[in-house]
């Protein structure tokens, strides 16, 4: 038992406190003392309890250190140690202890603001303020945090891991599948392009055999033709002939000559190819619609083009599918401005909300209501729409409008598009005589027998152009500065004529230059 010291002796070792605990009675014993004692004891089915005032404890209580007892049994330990060396500290093992540099004693604690060891004396003078604990403390709270962070670290090691094999697996995977998809994408167009080179074959030979029997034909009926205009001469001449006779001799002839009467022969070539191959030119349209369009945009988009598209986007389309009858371009004029047309509106097809002026070009939708106009066949009685009087049955057509606000929609017409009835069917775009772009606020859309294609791009435009191809079937729309919005194709078959619908407070303007 200490003599120098009661205070800090345990009294069930009668040794100095080895890391002093205190029990919740209030007595201090070393942390191995006190839980061998509670160990024996619970051998004999005896709870924990104080071994001094008796007290019982349930549960049994966690030993926590009593720092107060810690600092004073260091200070009075380090007195009478070697200067070199450390005692064993509750059965832990023997550590080497430093010395502080300045005052030679055992560094005992840890000054978490300077963030260095120090000994008692330099806790005293320099470190009075800091956060002191000590020196064994911080270094098992320190081996707790190295401890977390080598299961991180092992976390993360096993994850590395896990996603180097998951990565090297969809890395051939992904070879794979490259792989198949580009050959799967090379196939494809490899048999499209030999279905299309095979069937243009087969169209090409039966237009040259259909092109070959109608002039074969038609040189038939130029021979017959022929051989008539020299049976007929032959009939001039003997005509001729007669009138140097005598009288006599004139009448006699005269009674016996006749007038040649033949067959009508019909002087026209048209091979009847446009019905018979109504079928193939309707399916080159849709095809040349998704390649031209939608492949492109498809490709575009996926190869990361710049979103105003490339300036293949800019130029017209001119010649995208011709129909049979449709002449070949050996070149194609620079610009829109050759294609350009000048148009006016119609009075007589303009609804009554609809005021022209500007010698016709201008059409405004009236705020006011209805003006009263006089009944006509060609007028929209129900529908806020306007007709142009110029119409097209060939050729190329360019014509630019301004629209004051986005609320419109601008296209062209067959004659025969619906004025009387009530409802969408008259608007343009909203049947199969039409075609038509809307214009809004928030986007631009493509309209054809009531249906719907969503334009994507910028929707605000001051300024929509139109071309209008006649034997190409197509009908594409600019906006400001010439940026290819849209394009329809199709086959015409009858005139088309420009046609406006015109939102309330709208005003459109076919513009002169």
């Amino acid at each position: 038992m200490d003599s120098q010291n009661p205070n800090l002796t345990c009294i069930i070792c009668l040794e100095r406190f080895q890391i002093p605990v205190t029990i919740p009675c209030g007595h201090t014993f070393c942390q191995t003392c006190i839980s061998r004692y509670w160990d024996t004891k619970s051998k004999c089915d005896i709870g924990p309890q104080c071994p001094i005032c008796s007290e019982k404890f349930n549960p049994r209580p966690v030993l926590k250190r009593n720092v107060s007892l810690s600092v004073l049994t260091e200070a009075a330990n380090s007195t009478g140690r070697s200067c070199r060396e450390l005692a064993l500290r509750g059965g832990e093992g023997a550590r080497a202890m430093l010395l502080c540099d300045r005052h030679k004693k055992p560094l005992v604690y840890y000054c978490r603001q300077d963030r260095t060891s120090v000994c008692c004396e330099c806790g005293i003078s320099e470190c009075v303020n800091h956060e002191k604990v000590l020196l064994e403390v911080e270094r098992e709270n320190q081996e707790l945090v190295l401890e977390r962070k080598s299961k991180e670290v092992g976390k993360l090691m096993e994850e590395t891991e896990k996603s180097i094999k998951d990565l090297a697996e969809n890395i051939n995977e992904a070879k794979v599948t490259l792989q198949q998809t580009s050959t799967w994408v090379s196939v494809k167009f490899s048999t499209l392009m030999k279905i299309l080179a095979e069937k243009q074959n087969v169209t090409e030979l039966f237009i040259k055999e259909q092109q070959e029997a109608a002039i074969s034909e038609a040189e038939a009926r130029l021979a017959e033709l022929e051989e008539r205009s020299k049976t007929l001469r032959e009939s001039q001449e003997q005509i001729a002939a007669v009138h140097n006779l005598s009288d006599t001799e004139l009448i006699k002839e005269s009674v016996v000559i006749e007038v040649p009467h033949f067959k009508d022969i019909p002087t026209d070539v048209t091979p009847n190819l446009q019905d018979r191959l109504n079928g193939v030119t309707d399916i080159l349209s849709r095809v040349s619609k998704l390649v031209s369009e939608d492949l492109e945009k498809a490709v575009s988009s996926a190869v990361g083009q710049d979103k105003d598209g490339s300036p293949q986007d800019k130029r017209p389309i001119l010649a995208v599918v011709p129909s049979p009858a449709a002449p070949c371009y050996s070149d194609v004029k620079e610009g829109l401005s050759a294609y350009r047309c000048s148009l006016t509106f119609d009075p007589r097809t303009a609804n009554g909300h609809l005021f022209l002026s500007q010698e016709n070009r201008r059409a405004e939708h009236l705020s006011s209501g209805p003006r009263l106009v006089p009944p006509h066949e060609a007028r929209f009685d129900h529908t806020w729409q306007v007709l142009c009087f110029q119409g097209f049955t060939r050729g190329q057509h360019y014509w630019e409008l301004e629209v004051s606000k986005p609320w419109a929609y601008l296209g062209v017409t067959y004659e025969t598009i619906p004025r009387k009835e009530k409802g969408k069917r008259c608007m343009v775009g909203m049947n199969e005589l039409s075609w038509s772009l809307q214009l809004d606020e928030h986007q631009l859309s493509a309209w054809h027998n009531g249906r719907r294609e969503t334009v994507v791009g910028h929707s605000q435009h001051s300024r929509i152009g139109m071309l209008l191809d006649y034997e190409a079937g197509t009908l594409t729309y600019y906006g400001d500065g010439q940026t290819r919005l849209h394009a329809f194709h199709c086959a015409f078959t009858q005139e088309l004529f420009p046609a406006c619908w015109i939102g309330e407070g709208v005003s459109i303007t076919l513009c002169s230059t």
